[in-house]
């Protein structure tokens, strides 16, 4: 294809027709729309366009109805939706060990090309783990094994990597992040199988306890100067899995939160944070939120529902209409993906560039998204050139790597592709309206506080597609290349 084509391409349309079902839930004062300038930006698969500014101007003309046969996109800013929180990943042990195995210069890269919204893609919501996961080089906790009292707790071991990379992370993002913690599982001796591994679950003596636990580490990290948004209550809490995990059933997660995490919280003068509950798949999640959520005393302490995105995609069929269930059925609730990564790592189909390690991003962002989704989280942000550090061999990708052994750092299509919603759409920003008659293209459109529109535009077909694109009854015809994602900034 010839470059200098793609270069003048832009995008804009809707994920599907799921996303058509939504209903509006306020309208911004303005209602008359008048951009003076544009820029696109893209990434196209089997190309060096990546996150590439291509264009700087966009010529609406006067509106031409589409004919029946040919694509159409209509953004509408006068119909808003959810306010966006934010973008990030989460910064395990795993990342924070290979990043101080990098060298220098590429140590500052990499800060850059995640946190800066000039030079990089503008992250700003970050998870963190409470102590231990899989990626970490081993099991650990905070205590002494047995002791029920909390009194030899201390964060030490977080001192020698993640917290300092944690620090150089908020410093790299302008002082802020919104950060949110989650445990993979309670020390062994609170567990039925007295095991940090293989599920096992929380006994009921250990509920007041394990409350108490989540407060320490709130204060602690704190202390150190990382201030902790929100917690998840548990990852993964029906899986049991070889490394640490947890089981919860949906009523055993209702009363902890109801009887213990959430009065404790409030005891102990922490009741603004965020409490997510679930933490676990799309195809359970309408499940797991009516149990807890049809509970007004659990109901009351709980700001929001995370989801990952793993079982339903190994289906083949993602449930992304399990997310706008929760969000029609529960809509005080937020709704947040806390978790989501290509796994089974293989070294050279990273290098290559698979398009579908980078277009299951697109697809589910766009997606969760238009279904009511408020925040995205990638899950680890760098791993080594194995997919790890991981105790259990559960190696991943991720959309950064870093060679351990020469310090380089390789940048895959992911991180592009979640860079041209990070980069553009801003926390505070609202959903607006944007409709395809295609599901081949799919869109996703914001309105940021500056009264920007960023709209997102994603083409999963094999095939180059002309469209028409309509706002504020202009339009403009347009082409898309096959496997390629855009973003069109309209101020």
């Amino acid at each position: 294809m010839n470059k200098l084509i793609i270069a003048l391409i832009l995008a804009i349309s809707f994920s599907s027709c799921v996303q058509k079902k939504n209903v509006a839930i306020s309208q911004p004062v303005k209602t008359s729309y008048s951009y003076n300038t544009s820029k696109i930006y893209a990434t196209v698969q089997g190309t060096d366009i990546k996150l590439s500014l291509t264009a700087d101007t966009l010529a609406f003309g006067n509106f031409k109805q589409p004919l029946e046969s040919e694509v159409s996109i209509v953004v509408d800013p006068t119909k808003t939706f959810q306010t966006f929180l934010g973008i990030g990943a989460a910064l395990t042990d795993a990342s924070a060990e290979t990043y101080f195995k990098l060298t220098k210069e590429n140590q500052d890269k990499f800060m850059d090309a995640y946190y800066s919204v000039d030079k990089g893609i503008g992250y700003t919501l970050a998870r963190t783990t409470i102590h231990s996961s899989d990626f970490s080089s081993g099991s650990y906790t905070y205590i002494d094994e047995g002791d029920t009292d909390l009194k030899t707790f201390n964060i030490d071991h977080d001192k020698k990597y993640r917290l300092p990379f944690t620090k150089l992370a908020i410093k790299a993002a302008g002082g802020k992040l919104t950060m949110y913690a989650s445990p993979w599982s309670p020390p062994a001796f609170m567990k039925t199988n007295n095991n940090m591994l293989e599920g096992g679950k929380l006994l009921p003596a250990y509920y007041q306890p394990w409350a108490n636990y989540f407060v320490k580490f709130i204060k602690a990290y704190e202390k150190e100067g990382v201030p902790i948004w929100g917690l998840t209550v548990q990852n993964e809490p029906m899986a049991k899995q070889t490394w640490e995990s947890c089981i919860y059933s949906a009523e055993d997660e209702r009363d902890f939160v109801k009887n213990n995490l959430g009065p404790t919280l409030e005891k102990e003068g922490l009741g603004d944070k965020k409490l997510i509950v679930w933490d676990h798949n799309r195809d359970l999640l309408y499940q797991r939120a009516s149990t807890i959520l049809n509970d007004p005393e659990a109901a009351k302490y709980v700001w929001g529902i995370g989801f990952h995105w793993y079982e339903d995609w190994r289906s083949g069929v993602p449930l992304f209409s399990a997310v706008e269930d929760v969000h029609k059925a529960y809509p005080d609730k937020n709704l947040i993906f806390t978790e989501g990564c290509n796994d089974k790592f293989d070294l050279a189909r990273a290098e290559s560039n698979d398009p579908i390690l980078a277009e299951r991003y697109g697809i589910s962002m766009i997606n969760d998204f238009n279904n009511g989704t408020v925040a995205w989280t990638d899950w680890n942000i760098l791993l080594d050139e194995t997919g790890g550090p991981n105790h259990v061999g559960n190696f991943c990708f991720s959309p950064v790597l870093g060679n351990t052994k020469t310090g380089a750092l390789t940048f895959t299509n992911a991180y592009y592709y979640i860079g041209h919603f990070s980069k553009f759409i801003r926390p505070g920003a609202k959903r607006i309206a944007s409709i395809s008659n295609s599901v081949n293209l799919l869109s996703t459109a914001f309105i940021n506080e500056d009264q920007s529109i960023v709209v997102v535009i994603l083409n999963k077909s094999d095939n180059e597609m002309p469209y028409n694109l309509s706002l504020n009854l202009k339009n403009v015809e347009q082409m898309m290349p096959p496997h390629a994602i855009q973003t069109i900034i309209l101020k």
